[in-house]
């Protein structure tokens, strides 16, 4: 059994992916905790037969799924690798897994992965989707994830990270192929992070993580955030997707990759602007009837 690190995967209905997922890592005879969301298909007949650890806990967001995750699975290891069921890692990646030893990172407690992201079975190469760096294992217990984010996950790491360049972590939810499901779990993630703007913008939630512009992936990416919440809303999703497209060439993606950043970067974007919308004139209708 390895002793260095242990696997922790979310699911939810995931029949289609896991089995990708377990193959992957299977060689690596790493423990495999599963953490279901109460799936109604053979998600955990599937985790149980690999010899996965299994807890259910409802759904509520990805940064508190995760950290009941964290929080309640008896991981021996020094490190954990969390994994979404629609991710799979490359064997290039897996031999790199193969001689990790603890020993060989002391003073680093989380390492940041590549991934590639796939949208109807085409690689999305551009549009600031690659090189996308993940943070995706660190120390068990120093690592947690972030619940000041209430649709972005993220896990936070105290201390130094280190990059790793090559291998990679493969990511195609092949249930978006159809784009009803896309839509849909778009719009819901759309609540969430409609919500958690509107709190932002009233100093009801803050960022966990320092933003700067020359930090790790994560930081870099709190620091775009906070310009972007500054930004005026129905503007910002037409700049972004010149962005993606012009600046970062995701022209050059094809027509499924044209599809995936105007739907991800405008449509996406513009629905969650159109609910900060309407959440702001409740909010301050009823901050006037009250007075």
């Amino acid at each position: 059994m390895n002793t260095e690190f242990s696997f922790i995967i979310l699911t939810y209905n995931e029949e289609v992916h896991l089995p990708r997922l377990l193959a992957s890592i299977k060689d690596l005879d790493a423990e495999t905790f599963v953490l279901d969301s109460f799936s109604n298909d053979n998600t955990l007949q599937l985790a149980t037969a690999a010899g996965a650890k299994v807890l259910q806990h409802k759904f509520e967001n990805h940064p508190k799924q995760w950290h009941h995750a964290l929080t309640n699975f008896k991981v021996v290891t020094p490190w954990v690798f969390c994994l979404d069921a629609d991710q799979v890692i490359t064997p290039e990646l897996k031999q790199l897994l193969r001689s990790f030893t603890d020993s060989d990172y002391a003073g680093i407690n989380g390492i940041y992965f590549n991934r590639k992201n796939f949208f109807k079975g085409r690689w999305i190469k551009h549009g600031g989707y690659y090189p996308f760096y993940l943070l995706k294992m660190f120390r068990f217990g120093v690592g947690y994830s972030d619940l000041n984010e209430n649709m972005d996950h993220r896990f936070i790491v105290p201390g130094n990270t280190a990059v790793w360049k090559k291998g990679y972590i493969l990511e195609e939810n092949l249930k978006e192929n159809n784009i009803r499901f896309w839509i849909e779990k778009h719009n819901r993630y759309s609540d969430l992070l409609a919500l958690e703007e509107t709190e932002r913008r009233r100093g009801l939630r803050m960022q966990t993580l320092q933003p700067k512009f020359w930090g790790t992936p994560d930081e870099r990416t709190a620091w775009l955030k906070l310009r972007w919440w500054h930004m005026p809303l129905y503007l910002r999703p037409v700049l972004y997707l010149f962005y993606r497209l012009i600046f970062k060439l995701g022209i050059l993606d094809g027509r499924t990759g044209i599809i995936f950043h105007f739907m991800q970067a405008f449509w996406f974007r513009l629905v969650v602007d159109i609910k900060i919308d309407e959440l702001t004139k409740t909010v301050d209708n009823a901050n006037r009837d009250k007075k």
